[in-house]
């Protein structure tokens, strides 16, 4: 079959090879380079790399607004066209020019979780499970029907970032899967979705990574998870700021004031939380590398002379 592929983040290389195993891909399509890093030098997407490596032409439009775009695409005469967070809307007249129309791998059990970041929502609202859907696009945002799913428990202690690997590995395979039906003739049959239980995962944003001790522990603890490694959870102790990597949940109760640290040792720093406790496990100062809570309070001891309940987060709350 000829295949277009349309993908840009690591998310999206696992489909990529998958794709590539039994099929011609015939193009590549990737966001444009864009400026990275401490020189702001163009960087190529991790999708445009594995391309490259696979000799694989890579287009890079801005949008698909341009009638010279569209005749592009069309030219490459596609079975198929597999869309892995790409990154771009695709109009309606680019969805009917595969003969099979557009498939899309998307990281949730639809209609769960539609948007940007279905990954980190689902730990943050404490989803037991998730999984991957190949779903037929159409104009709506993430609302075709489902051809194919793959379920999996999501970890106790898992986090964005692990679950985002294990997914794009799930997606890989209901991809080739879905492939592996088309190929012999059975596209997979398109399944509806309900609009009921639909729920938006709007894009992370790094406003949202202050911790708000007036919250539950347990929510708390969510979020540090679905926000590691990006865009990582943060609070200030003693007038510091220190991103969060790693917590944990403790069912105490305290009289303190919300953001009181009640402990603070080997195992980590214990913070009041509006519900329970919050102990911090694995934290980084600003131009530092994550270290444990132990590692942290030997270079902050000034920190242990507030532990009488004392409240470190004035205003912070």
């Amino acid at each position: 079959m000829r295949i277009i592929f349309a993908g840009t983040p690591e998310f999206a290389v696992p489909s990529l090879r998958a794709a590539a195993r039994h099929n011609e891909v015939v193009a590549v399509y990737t966001q444009p380079d864009r400026p990275a890093g401490r020189g702001r030098g163009l960087q190529a997407s991790p999708v445009k790399l594995e391309a490259v490596q696979r000799g694989i032409p890579v287009l890079q439009p801005e949008n698909f607004k341009s009638a010279i775009s569209k005749d592009a695409l069309r030219a490459l005469q596609p079975d198929v066209m597999i869309v892995v967070a790409y990154g771009l809307l695709l109009p309606r007249s680019v969805l009917a020019i595969p003969q099979y129309g557009c498939w899309n791998v998307h990281a949730s059990l639809l209609p769960r979780w539609r948007g940007a970041a279905p990954i980190q929502r689902a730990i943050e609202a404490g989803d037991d499970q998730t999984g991957v859907c190949l779903m037929q696009m159409e104009a709506g945002l993430d609302t075709g029907p489902v051809l194919l799913e793959q379920r999996t428990q999501i970890g106790a202690n898992e986090t964005g970032g692990q679950l985002h690997d294990r997914l794009a590995e799930l997606g890989a395979q209901v991809l080739a899967d879905g492939l592996g039906l088309l190929r012999v003739g059975l596209s997979p049959m398109p399944k509806p979705q309900a609009d009921e239980g639909a729920t938006y995962a709007r894009k992370l944003d790094k406003a949202e990574a202050r911790l708000d001790w007036s919250r539950p522990a347990v929510e708390l603890e969510r979020k540090v998870r679905a926000f590691n490694p990006w865009p990582v959870a943060d609070a200030v102790l003693g007038g510091e700021r220190v991103r969060i990597f790693e917590a944990v949940a403790l069912g105490d109760e305290h009289a303190a004031e919300d953001g009181t640290i009640v402990g603070a040792g080997k195992l980590g720093i214990d913070v009041v939380c509006g519900e329970g406790v919050l102990r911090l496990t694995r934290v980084q100062r600003d131009g530092g590398k994550p270290v444990s809570a132990a590692e942290y309070l030997n270079a902050r001891r000034d920190l242990l002379d507030f532990f009488a309940g004392r409240n470190l987060f004035p205003g912070e709350a």
